[in-house]
């Protein structure tokens, strides 16, 4: 058996209603709802929510909310892993046997059915346990500045900023969009999966992480050039 599992926690801050709100015409938890629905991959698509407006709004987009999300994990400051591995052992307690999981996030309107299929058959090709999506940074972070308590510049490497791009190792960041993983696999932390992960690369222009106002403008522009909507 293979489970969507959308984490989607009431109570956004910078962005009230975020994960119902509506993102070029619909709730944009409704699109990561479809996306999973069009890989053709998952037995089961669940929303797991404190929340009873977002509950109804995934069920009413074809997703299933069969428990609401414990108090304990439902703060500011809890970590996906814990949400998702809660997720994973209660299907494995009251549905069956899971043999993966993909942890999809309420935001990502930009991912597709496309690219969680490829997903999930990187992490099998590569005979994986947990895989996750990922896009380079858009300028060589290797000549990243600060700006100092005095108000002025300083480089991060000053050894790096005479070099050519071309010279400088490509480096590469969470997409936020999903990842992919065993059952097991969703026990650990980030930080111990993201060492043994298979890379899921994707364009800079389908992924956009969705933190702030400014950010959710960018997402609709970006959503709208991909799909040629208004």
């Amino acid at each position: 058996m293979i489970a969507a599992i959308i984490p989607a926690r009431g109570g956004s801050k910078r962005i009230p209603g975020k994960n119902i709100r509506s993102f070029c015409g619909k709730p944009i938890i409704a699109w990561s709802i479809e996306a999973a629905r069009q890989s053709g991959l998952f037995d089961h698509i669940i929303v797991s929510t404190d929340d009873e407006k977002i509950a109804g709004v995934a069920r009413a987009h074809g997703a299933d909310t069969p428990f609401m999300r414990p108090a304990g994990l439902s703060g500011d400051m809890t970590a996906t892993m814990p949400v998702v591995h809660h997720a994973v052992e209660w299907i494995e307690a009251h549905i069956g046997p899971l043999d993966y999981a993909c942890c999809l996030y309420a935001t990502a309107p930009l991912a597709s059915g496309d690219t969680l299929r490829r997903g999930f058959e990187a992490m099998k090709h590569a005979n994986a346990d947990f895989a996750m999506s990922v896009t380079s940074f858009p300028f060589p972070v290797q000549r990243a500045l600060r700006i100092t308590q005095e108000g002025r510049l300083q480089p991060f490497d000053p050894a790096s900023l005479m070099a050519r791009s071309q010279d400088l190792e490509a480096a590469w960041h969470d997409a936020g969009q999903f990842y992919w993983g065993t059952p097991a696999a969703f026990g650990d932390p980030l930080q111990d999966l993201i060492t043994r992960a298979v890379p899921v690369r994707l364009p800079r222009h389908l992924v956009q992480d969705i933190d702030t106002p400014e950010d959710w403008i960018r997402a609709e522009y970006m959503f709208r050039a991909i799909h040629d909507v208004q």
